[in-house]
């Protein structure tokens, strides 16, 4: 009997090789990179350069979203000022999420994954609650996971050093990108400081 199918949603290659790897084992794998919340523009090509690269290497199949960056924006302007692992969080993971399990539906993929885990930053349980609400949803499982677990973020960072991979300071969306400035002009509106 061949490998169980699953879509993994990927926010970046170096989150995406250490997860491949462990997945890969159990499932038939493709990669998934959707990720309209990334900005500027010029930041969404080079981490999908990245993960292309990485698929060229492993011989991954890879599919690429729609950068619909209005679309993101719209869905989570009421909660722009509310940071890291607020409600704006949630609202772009379940966003992306959205996305993937509609593309896993449309391949007829039994699973849907998301290396977004794997992040010190990134809420796993938000992640997880999200993952199985929209797996009722669209009745496709959803693999439920906390990758940065058993040092998997330290396993992340080796392996995309060793890959040359380039490793962004921000979580990509242009909120978190401004709330890294303490003294930026969003920072002090925000009264913040």
């Amino acid at each position: 009997m061949g490998k169980r199918s699953l879509l993994l949603h990927a926010c970046c290659a170096p989150c995406t090789i250490h997860v491949y790897q462990l997945l890969r084992k159990k499932y038939s794998l493709t990669v998934f990179y959707y990720n309209p919340n990334i900005a500027p523009l010029s930041e969404y090509r080079r981490r999908h350069n990245e993960i292309i690269s990485l698929s060229q290497k492993n011989d991954i199949k890879l599919l690429t979203g729609d950068y619909e960056i209005r679309n993101w924006t719209s869905r989570v302007k009421k909660y722009r000022f509310l940071g890291e692992k607020s409600e704006r969080c949630r609202e772009c993971f379940r966003f992306r999420l959205e996305e993937t399990f509609k593309a896993a539906a449309r391949m007829k993929i039994e699973f849907v994954a998301t290396t977004l885990s794997i992040s010190p930053h990134k809420d796993s349980n938000a992640i997880n609650r999200i993952g199985k609400e929209l797996g009722k949803k669209f009745e496709i499982s959803f693999y439920e996971a906390d990758f940065k677990k058993n040092d998997g973020y330290k396993k992340s960072v080796h392996l995309s050093r060793e890959h040359g991979f380039y490793r962004q300071n921000y979580c990509g969306c242009i909120y978190s990108k401004m709330e890294r400035d303490k003294d930026s002009p969003w920072m002090k509106s925000r009264g913040d400081n």
